[in-house]
């Protein structure tokens, strides 16, 4: 009598659950973590939250830190330096622009890794496209609409969001369970460290402390642990156009969590963005 084996499809809806699960967590902890970002600083709570991230999941996992293969190590470390610059960047954007945009402006970090892949020249349209859509969501073709320092840090945060795409299916291979990712939050927590202190002088208040945990399990926790699990189960294009509709999500939650209303010309300019991003991956 032989064991039951995984269903493949059945892994690959639960896969696509998880990804929905963690688009969902990240825009909403985005959208709640709003009053701690502009009381304590964008710096400091994200540094913070990938502590206690840190520290939590390694409590968890146990990680046999001196076990691990030099190529482990470098797979780690890469990821972490990437995880942080993408998040200190993002809500850098986040404080400054809305939530729907700064997710629109940072979602051409993907867009580039599936455009990279491309090998048609008719696929070019795809790219186009998105710059189309982000001239829509920063400028109404006399003026900016958004700060354009928040735009380039979602723009900075996207390039992180690139290589952390890059890099997370790799780390989730090479290490056994989470194991991986607990090694690259607590990479990224020190790499976070510094800009966390300078921001602050050092001071953190207790209630800061407090909130900051419940953050941290929002972002990045789960939905890191979410994401590199789905990797796991689902192939990478699959998971990509499950990704492309991130921007709208976060148009949504802004909307509803913030209140955050955008123009015509900025919805249209995210539906551009979500609609390159699908037809990119879809085409690789």
């Amino acid at each position: 009598m032989t064991a039951d084996r995984p269903n493949p499809t059945s892994q690959v809806a639960f896969a696509a659950l998880m990804a929905i699960g963690s688009m969902t967590l990240v825009q909403l902890g985005a959208a709640l973590a709003k009053p701690t970002l502009d009381s304590f600083g964008p710096l400091g709570t994200t540094w913070l939250r990938l502590a206690w991230a840190a520290l939590l999941l390694a409590a968890i996992t146990r990680p046999r830190i001196l076990s691990y293969s030099r190529a482990q190590w470098r797979g780690a470390i890469l990821l972490g330096a990437a995880m942080a610059g993408m998040t200190l960047c993002y809500f850098q954007a986040v404080i400054r622009i809305p939530l729907g945009l700064a997710t629109a402006i940072e979602f051409l970090g993907p867009l580039g890794v599936a455009a990279f892949g491309m090998r048609r020249a008719w696929h070019a349209v795809w790219p186009v496209l998105a710059l189309v859509g982000v001239v829509l969501l920063v400028h109404d073709g006399s003026a900016w609409t958004v700060d354009p320092v928040g735009a380039g840090f979602a723009l900075a945060a996207g390039l992180g969001w690139a290589i952390y795409i890059l890099l997370m299916k790799r780390v989730g291979q090479a290490f056994e369970g989470l194991q991986g990712l607990t090694m690259s939050l607590a990479v990224a927590a020190l790499v976070a460290t510094p800009w966390g202190l300078v921001e602050n002088g050092g001071h953190i208040p207790l209630s800061v402390l407090g909130i900051t945990i419940g953050l941290a399990i929002l972002v990045p926790l789960l939905p890191y642990a979410l994401e590199m699990m789905a990797l796991r189960r689902m192939p990478t294009r699959a998971f990509g156009i499950l990704m492309s509709a991130e921007p709208a999500l976060g148009t949504l939650i802004g909307f509803v969590v913030l209140g955050q209303a955008l123009s015509p010309a900025q919805l249209a300019g995210i539906a551009l963005v979500v609609i390159a991003s699908l037809g990119a991956v879809a085409g690789e």
